[in-house]
């Protein structure tokens, strides 16, 4: 499932697209969304909003379309009339005088108005953003010592959107390595630095990948491994996908497990 970097550099893709530009027709392929197509073919879109994994195309009618992509929802871009070749099926589309915006295989989508969006059964209950430029690391050391955080473990609560929008199986495993915290730790074992760097691994590791496109890893060596030839894959983490490989700071082979999904952590690290 694509996490909240992925979401939003797909929705800086969309909004570069089709934002403010004459629409020629909006198509929905579920039938209880078609009354919508007309009134949102007749505005424009006016901004694409992310909430952690979710995304809010807002038009200037005052309605927005919520989708999630869940696993297998993918978004394309295209010239006016132009269909992707893919085997997927179309759900959402917005045909542009000067681009298309296309949503193939999503199933959570629907149409909302600002109401609606406060009242959203998933967005009601999303944690801050960790990509809004307001959200500070001061405000996630508060949230780690709150009653319904505190006792959960640091490989779940990483999971919760209820905690912090936008994370998800990638990123918590960077994220606890960059905080030099094992997974099986809770919230309530933290001191006061160990909450401190959690909650600034949170926020830097999340918007380094949004700005580096995908990757975690330390960025310096990121540029050696490029330069010794390894592959976007390979130098992209430091520990993710890293199982038996040894830790780039210590050497100590990767560990992997499953903890609700596969997790990895360096056991010296991350003691």
């Amino acid at each position: 499932m694509p996490e909240g970097p992925e979401i939003r550099r797909a929705a800086d893709r969309l909004e570069k697209a089709i934002l403010h530009q004459r629409l020629l027709s909006v198509h929905f392929a579920f039938e209880r969304l078609k009354r919508f197509e007309a009134p949102l073919a007749a505005s424009t879109v006016s901004r694409i909003e992310t909430r952690g994994k979710a995304m809010l195309t807002h038009f200037d009618c005052g309605l927005a379309v919520y989708s999630h992509n869940q696993l297998y929802g993918r978004w394309h871009t295209s010239k006016p009339g132009q269909t992707p070749r893919t085997s997927r099926s179309l759900r959402f589309a917005v045909h542009g005088s000067r681009a298309d915006i296309l949503l193939y295989s999503a199933s959570d989508i629907d149409v909302l108005d600002a109401d609606q969006i406060d009242r959203h059964p998933f967005l009601s209950k999303l944690g801050p953003d960790a990509l809004n430029a307001d959200l500070n690391a001061t405000e996630l050391v508060h949230r780690l010592g709150e009653a319904r955080f505190r006792r959960r473990r640091l490989a779940a609560l990483l999971l919760d959107q209820g905690f912090v929008a936008g994370l998800g199986n990638y990123l918590r495993s960077e994220i606890l390595h960059a905080a030099a915290l094992a997974p099986t730790r809770s919230a309530a074992s933290l001191c006061e630095t160990e909450r401190q760097a959690l909650a600034h691994a949170c926020l830097d590791i999340t918007r380094r990948s949004y700005r580096h496109a995908g990757i975690t890893n330390d960025l310096a060596l990121a540029r050696t491994l490029k330069s010794a030839g390894s592959s976007f894959e390979k130098r992209r983490f430091a520990v993710f996908g890293r199982d038996s490989l040894p830790c780039y700071q210590c050497h100590a082979p990767i560990l992997k497990a499953e903890m609700a999904r596969r997790i990895y952590w360096c056991p010296d690290c991350q003691r």
